[in-house]
């Protein structure tokens, strides 16, 4: 066992100061590393060191010679490279092996496994895993690529086989559309990931997204920490996640930790990752694919579970043995995250960038916020558009609703347009507080978000102005006194 003293942060905002906070409470040193654009970000100020990264503001995050370099120069023995950027990059991953600095994450040999969604669609399949029927080569050639979808059958998916997020995704409902949606998929997947490949797939309508999160050590030990649920996203990309899923048959839940636990044990996989799957209205389970990094949602998890994942993921990288057997673990009650972004919901979620002028947080009994914003922070335009993550917690699926809307009316960023109104008109709909929803719920009601989304906001700024006109009034005019008891404001 080799126990890592000093690790090197790949990354930045959010999950850089998570990691700080994990290896703080480990007692392990922290190194932060930052852009010209984030010398002002908080993981900066707290990590034991910290390090300039030259250059464009992307490219330095993802010039993994140099932060190797850097890890050397201050005496790092280990490097944790978050989520986005290198965190599934198997070159980093065996580069940092070949230097001598331990990778906080599995092999590089299941990093590109993962990472080609064919590859581990064939493996998963030789271990028993249920997937969804497709192409487990690339495909390139349109017409051929349009012969295999008839042959699946309409709709069927495309979807960038070296990619994520939603990137190089198409839906084909018929026949006629396949050759303008196949160009459209491939050349977003040369764009985004410098690969055109693609593979197809029969198309789920509707069906839930289920994720299990498990932990492997070096020695074959599996647990998993229960499931999230995924299903409220927006293309593709997710808006609110949930541990554990509320609507979730029993049965079904235990055969998808079943699932997860024996493919991750039969692959020999190590680390921390997350086996997603498509679960349909008969409860059908589909493997999608795996995550070979932690999650951006990974704090529902830890709130249920009450473990830490990221300090779980330092130590079985420094060789640790998982601490507590599958039945050891207990989960309970129900966590939602809400992703806080930067942007305009009601502009085609334009990223909106600026200063932030005011900040009020939430807080309270069962909330947890992820976030390394702060008055006075400019949100660079450089970065993905998310600035934080609000999670809840109570016992009952009823509880952590309640406790939502309330965090979210607390929850105040001013000088920068933000989707907390957005979520804000979720957790007031009544589908979501029975927790009734799929992958299609967000996009159906959409339009109606928006306009209740709108007049949250308006009735906020009358607030915001009626206040600030009472003020400037009592200011100018020497007034030095309470409204009366009569005096409504708001």
């Amino acid at each position: 066992m080799h126990k890592i003293k000093k690790v090197l942060i790949a990354n930045r905002g959010e999950i850089a100061l998570r990691i700080i906070r994990a290896c703080k409470e480990l007692g392990v040193k922290s190194v932060s590393i930052f852009s010209e654009v984030d010398i002002a970000g908080v993981w900066v100020r707290k990590a034991d060191e910290c390090y300039p990264i030259v250059g464009n503001p992307v490219e330095a995050y993802l010039n993994y010679d140099r932060i190797i370099d850097i890890a050397k120069k201050a005496k790092c023995d280990a490097i944790h490279p978050g989520y986005g950027f290198l965190s599934e990059s198997a070159e980093f991953a065996q580069a940092c092996a070949d230097n001598g600095i331990v990778f906080i994450g599995p092999k590089a040999e299941h990093i590109a496994l993962f990472g080609d969604k064919m590859a581990s669609k064939a493996a998963v399949k030789e271990v028993g895993v249920p997937i969804l029927e497709g192409t487990l080569e690339p495909v390139t050639d349109p017409v051929e690529g349009e012969k295999i979808a008839k042959e699946i059958g309409f709709p069927i998916i495309i979807k960038a086989a070296f990619g994520g997020g939603g990137r190089g995704m198409r839906i084909v409902e018929e026949a006629k559309e396949f050759q303008e949606l196949f160009a459209s998929a491939t050349n977003e997947a040369v764009k985004y990931f410098g690969k055109g490949d693609v593979f197809i797939e029969k198309y789920v309508r509707n069906p839930r997204h289920i994720e299990v999160q498990i932990i492997a050590d070096k020695f074959g030990h599996v647990v998993h920490l229960g499931d999230r649920d995924c299903s409220i996203q927006r293309r593709h990309q997710k808006v609110i996640e949930i541990a554990p899923s509320p609507l979730l048959n029993e049965d079904t839940r235990q055969k998808l930790y079943k699932i997860a636990v024996d493919a991750v044990k039969k692959i020999g996989y190590e680390s921390v990752g997350t086996v997603e799957f498509l679960v349909d209205d008969t409860d059908n389970i589909y493997f999608i694919e795996m995550n070979t990094r932690v999650q951006v949602e990974h704090p529902v998890t830890e709130i249920i579970s009450g473990i830490d994942i990221i300090q779980r993921m330092i130590e079985i990288a420094g060789g640790d043995r998982l601490k507590y057997k599958q039945e050891e673990i207990s989960l309970r009650g129900f966590a939602i995250e809400f992703r806080i972004n930067a942007e305009n919901p009601n502009n085609n979620f334009m990223p909106a960038v600026g200063t932030i002028t005011n900040y009020m947080a939430p807080g309270g009994p069962g909330i947890r916020l992820d976030t390394s914003i702060y008055s006075g922070y400019k949100i660079p335009a450089n970065y993905d558009s998310m600035i934080g993550k609000l999670i809840v917690f109570s016992l009952t699926w009823e509880g952590a609703v309640r406790r939502a809307k309330r965090a979210l009316d607390e929850f105040y960023i001013d000088g920068i347009i933000t989707n907390i109104p957005l979520h804000q008109a979720i957790v007031m709909d009544k589908d979501f507080q029975a927790g009734k929803f799929d992958t299609s719920y967000l996009e159906k009601k959409l339009d109606k978000f928006h306009m209740e989304a709108q007049n949250l906001l308006e009735d906020e700024q009358q607030k915001v102005e009626k206040l600030t006109s009472m003020v400037e009034h009592i200011k100018s005019n020497n007034i030095y006194k309470m409204p009366g008891e009569d005096d409504v404001l708001f």
